[in-house]
């Protein structure tokens, strides 16, 4: 990035813009002001609001992807150990979003889904492959049993960004944690782990 400074003030801004506005109602314009620059030289940086967002959601989700991405490697640890480091980096993304999110103005409907479709989008592509090496890791030293590492690693990301958000679909955390022993034990049995062996992921 030829400054990285400009770069960083734009998504600032937008940042800031989303404490007081929906999305929709952000314009361009708006955001090269707050970021003390003309409109012409934001679009040197970003081709869309659109692109600016989702910027915004990447830096947002930032250092829990890294840590994540970095377990990939660690081989030496169990991949269930992994597995629940993974499921806390999600909780850890959630926890950000809401917060960033929990302002009045930012509150409606139509913006929280918006955002979370960014949000869901980024946190499963980026998360996908890294779980899938670890459950594939993890059939190569046989303890887990499963023909589909990466059908099984999008499944988990899914039920954990959705229910984790609480955005799309809004619970209760005895709901929510509800749901996440069902996954476990649905993780149990599809990789062939005694019932109860993996309920030290719940501590996330």
């Amino acid at each position: 990035m030829a400054n990285d400074t400009k770069y960083t003030k734009i998504l600032d801004a937008l940042q800031t813009l989303l404490e007081a506005k929906d999305i929709q109602n952000i314009s361009v314009s708006e955001i090269a002001r707050a970021a003390d620059m003309g409109k012409g030289s934001l679009y040197y940086y970003f081709p869309s609001k659109e692109a600016i967002l989702e910027a915004l959601v990447e830096r947002d989700y930032e250092k829990p992807l890294e840590t994540a991405k970095s377990l990939a490697a660690k081989t030496d640890i169990s991949p269930f150990t992994r597995m629940a480091m993974i499921f806390q980096a999600c909780r850890n993304s959630s926890i950000q979003f809401r917060t960033r999110r929990n302002t009045p103005a930012s509150s409606s409907a139509p913006e929280q889904a918006f955002i979370h479709q960014k949000y869901l989008t980024y946190l499963t592509a980026e998360l996908k492959p890294v779980l899938t090496d670890i459950i594939r890791q993890g059939i190569e030293t046989g303890e887990i049993h499963f023909d589909h590492p990466a059908a099984l690693a999008e499944i988990v990301l899914i039920v954990l960004a959705v229910k984790l958000d609480n955005t799309l679909v809004p619970s209760t955390p005895e709901d929510t944690e509800d749901t996440i022993q069902g996954l476990i034990a649905l993780l149990e049995k599809g990789t062939e782990n005694p019932a109860g062996s993996l309920n030290f992921l719940r501590a996330i």
